[in-house]
């Protein structure tokens, strides 16, 4: 699943470990979530999301999912 985790920790000047400590989960999870290895839980993406103000649909990209 494609997402905007990448560019919103950029943006924020922000390391894969400071979102991971911020978020309750391991660096290793973030690269993997970034690099779409890895779909994050509905409560992980909650966080996330949460965590840089935005809606789970802002950061995480639903369009390719089958109906």
């Amino acid at each position: 699943m494609k997402n905007q985790i990448r560019e919103l920790r950029k943006e924020r000047k922000l390391s894969q470990e400071e979102l991971a400590r911020a978020v309750g989960t391991t660096r290793q999870t973030i690269t993997s979530i970034e690099i779409g290895k890895y779909t994050a839980s509905l409560t992980l993406a909650y966080k996330i999301a949460r965590y840089f103000r935005l809606t789970i649909e802002e950061v995480f990209d639903f369009s390719e999912m089958e109906e």
